[in-house]
């Protein structure tokens, strides 16, 4: 029997009993929608950690400063932990495996422009920061070296600080003023996003260290004026992380005259190595919901089963009369097979249409990442379809195989 005849006897036999095939899709359409949605919140969470992961930079080390504890550990002693420019130098020097270094201090300020003013992370660090973390400029010009060296007092904005101080007007040539210092913009970098803590990276300003130091931040602390909040540390390439994070601790422990017994007064993140591990948990949890909500797929193949069992039963002279006239013991099997793969693809198609809708819907109102990839609408609909290609099988057999006599018999 061709497949277009097939197509039309069992669409309908599946209208002859509308209420009944909708029930008997529901597990189906339950258990697609389910995986769909499942899989496109944990595709979207993928994808967003892969792009938080890309805005750091490739590479990239953070060395914070850390509490040390020392002799006095048990009273709950701890001594202050300082990093200087003078470490980032010396990395640079003595570390092979790094290519570049950037210290880095920070707080947030208001900065004023005319009538506008917002509250704001000011970054003060050297312009090798930027090709470290990958972060280009949209238009205008880094630091120079002399701004660098004799404290400039120019500025490079983020898009989001950009925006809330000039709106649609050109900032570059303006002047903003933080904490009364006037400073001349001279860039305007590229989008970030917002970062794998949730922080917004755009709503910055940097500004040479120099500067900071001299005019903001070091003016209340003349001892530790030479000290930094962080530095940035670029290693040659992915296979060299590691051994840049041990050839740093080595260097600071002896700049730090840090004994062998007591800990380290400075800490070494990796931050894509941390997003990584998030991946990956992320990856995992997803398709263990996926996989839970899959159950719902055999829920819903055995109720397939179970009905074309029952249309066996009912269709019994039917099926003695298609074998009496001709019909061979395949065709009536293909013609029930068909059947219950055409249940379970059309339950799929509206599974596939409700968890599509239910995840853009809860992932606008939460906010939440959500990604469907073609391979995935696919893939959940071959899977139903299979479903009703296995569990559709036994009821498919055992109609074609009646005997044509007895079967005409029945009632």
């Amino acid at each position: 029997m061709p497949i277009y005849e097939s197509l039309k006897i069992a669409l309908r036999a599946l209208r002859a009993n509308l209420l009944r095939s909708f029930l008997t899709m529901l597990g189906i359409i339950v258990g697609v929608s389910s995986v769909v949605a499942m899989v496109a919140f944990a595709s979207g969470a993928q994808r967003e950690i892969d792009r938080q992961i890309e805005t750091l930079g490739a590479n990239v080390l953070m060395i914070v400063p850390e509490l040390n504890r020392g002799a006095d550990a048990k009273a709950g002693l701890y001594q202050a932990a300082i990093l200087r420019e003078s470490d980032a130098d010396a990395i640079d020097v003595h570390v092979p495996q790094v290519i570049a270094t950037a210290p880095s201090v920070r707080a947030e300020l208001q900065v004023i422009h005319k009538s506008r003013n917002t509250w704001v992370t000011v970054n003060g660090t050297t312009a090798r920061y930027f090709p470290i973390r990958e972060w280009p400029l949209s238009r205008g010009r880094p630091f120079s070296g002399k701004e660098q060296s004799n404290g400039g007092k120019v500025a490079l904005l983020g898009a989001d600080t950009a925006e809330k101080l000039f709106g649609d007007s050109e900032p570059v040539g303006q002047t903003i003023r933080i904490l009364s210092v006037p400073f001349e913009v001279i860039g305007i970098l590229a989008e970030k996003g917002t970062s794998g803590a949730g922080r917004a990276q755009d709503d910055i300003i940097f500004i040479p260290i120099s500067t900071a130091q001299r005019r903001l931040f070091g003016s209340a602390n003349m001892v530790h004026r030479g000290s930094v909040d962080y530095i940035l540390a670029k290693a040659s390439s992915t296979g060299s992380v590691k051994l840049a994070e041990r050839e740093i601790t080595s260097l600071l422990r002896q700049r730090h005259r840090i004994q062998a017994s007591r800990s380290n007064d400075f800490r070494i993140v990796d931050p894509a190595a941390l997003m990584k591990a998030q991946h990956a948990a992320s990856r995992t949890i997803g398709w263990l919901l996926a996989g839970i909500a899959g159950v719902s797929l055999v829920v819903g193949g055995i109720s397939i089963m179970n009905i074309m069992l029952v249309s066996v039963t009912e269709r019994t002279r039917e099926i003695g009369l298609r074998i009496a006239v001709g019909a061979r013991s395949k065709d009536v099997q293909f013609q029930f097979l068909m059947e219950a793969v055409l249940l379970c693809f059309l339950g799929g198609m509206i599974g596939l249409a409700a968890g599509a809708g239910v995840a853009f819907a809860a992932g606008k109102l939460a906010g939440w990442p959500v990604f469907l990839s073609p391979l995935s609408l696919i893939g959940a609909v071959g899977l139903a379809s299979a479903v009703g290609v296995f569990f559709g099988f036994f009821p498919a057999r055992r109609a074609s195989r009646l005997d044509p006599v007895t079967a005409l018999r029945g009632e």
